[in-house]
């Protein structure tokens, strides 16, 4: 799920009431308060409604998710950041310039020029710097990254990125870089606009395979993305199809023999995206098989909706259609912009959509 990005001028009163208003919420048995508690609430990760719903919170509890979901990993950096800001938690700034290391910024911006010669001295005289990690605060990815994952371009920094950054990269993996850099690297290339714009997303991919990466680690996020160049190279390096992967690419016979040994957890995330990227036959089969289609997505697939949210955007009028006829709910809102999926239709621009859902939505009052 997308952070809450806070307002130019933010109130911690109001932040406050947030959190009051969660822990009614989750007195009141609210499936969406049980959603935020399970992204955000490091205690209810992948707890079920129930037993979320069953377990004692305390204002604290709440304020921590309230904190996680604004991009703080505590109320008291939250409340540090509305109190005291300094001029590295502009969250609006690229992130290079907000990197407080003067020593790691400049890794940063030799990187970004490709300056490998440049790099590599700069390597040398401070080691240990590719395995130093920079905090950033605000943001729901790229919180955490060593210099290696700047590589990606993900999130977008400058308009395009140096021809030569597979050198880049090779420079700083000779400076030592841990696997799990490698496998985030890995997602961010596969994930990232910027790498397919510039023509370099495959090459980073078949880079980075060939040092060491996990291509199954990134497959499922490419997939869900709808980077299906990316997904097709990770296939090619030796990336796991799983259900999720079988649905969101469409693939019937790979979905129909992983179906009987996937987890609930599996079948849930091939709605989601089976949904999403419109492949109206598995979706079918899923709710035929008895999967609900009136949950909101799980944890790393666009939490903050549905199904119906998604396909409405979409346009798959087909899957919307059919997800209202397994009981879908038309009245459920999403978690960022509270828009039900009639509104989501609206703001795809799918005016038929709209009005059918509209009109589903008045015969049922």
């Amino acid at each position: 799920m997308p952070v809450k990005r806070l307002p130019p001028n933010p109130s911690l009163d109001h932040l406050k009431h947030q959190a009051k208003d969660l822990l009614k919420a989750h007195s009141g048995r609210d499936p969406g308060a049980a959603q935020r508690l399970r992204e955000f609430h490091p205690r209810f990760l992948n707890t079920a409604d129930a037993d979320i719903f069953t377990a004692a919170l305390k204002l604290s509890d709440a304020q921590l998710a309230i904190a996680r979901e604004r991009g703080f990993l505590s109320w008291s950096r939250l409340k540090s950041h509305i109190e005291m800001p300094e001029p590295s938690d502009q969250i609006n700034l690229p992130r290079h310039e907000r990197i407080k290391d003067s020593v790691f910024r400049r890794a940063v911006d030799l990187l970004d020029a490709g300056d490998v010669a440049g790099l590599c001295d700069h390597l040398k005289l401070h080691p240990g710097l590719a395995r130093q990690r920079v905090v950033f605060e605000g943001v729901n990815y790229f919180r955490n990254p060593t210099l290696f994952e700047f590589i990606a371009g993900n999130p977008i920094r400058h308009e395009t990125m140096p021809p030569n950054i597979v050198d880049v990269a090779q420079t700083i993996l000779d400076a030592g870089v841990e696997q799990v850099a490698l496998d985030e690297t890995l997602m961010l290339v596969a994930t990232g606009a910027r790498p397919r714009e510039c023509r370099l997303q495959v090459p980073l991919i078949d880079f980075l395979c060939r040092q060491g990466a996990d291509p199954s680690s990134a497959l499922q996020a490419a997939v869900l993305h709808e980077e299906l160049e990316a997904a097709t190279a990770l296939i090619a390096c030796g990336g796991r199809i799983t259900l999720p992967v079988a649905a969101g690419l469409g693939l019937i016979d790979d979905f129909n023999r992983l179906f009987p040994s996937a987890s609930s957890e599996q079948r849930h995330l091939a709605l989601t995206m089976a949904a999403d990227l419109g492949h109206f036959e598995i979706v079918k089969l899923l709710l035929d098989m008895g999967e609900d289609p009136d949950r909101y997505n799980p944890v790393g697939g666009h939490s903050h909706t549905t199904p119906l949210h998604q396909a409405a955007w979409r346009g798959h009028d087909n899957i919307v259609r059919l997800l209202v006829e397994h009981g879908a709910r038309i009245d459920t809102k999403d978690l960022l912009w509270t828009g039900t999926p009639a509104g989501w239709a609206r703001h795809g621009g799918r005016k038929e959509i709209e009005a059918y859902l509209l009109a589903q939505e008045a015969k049922k009052n």
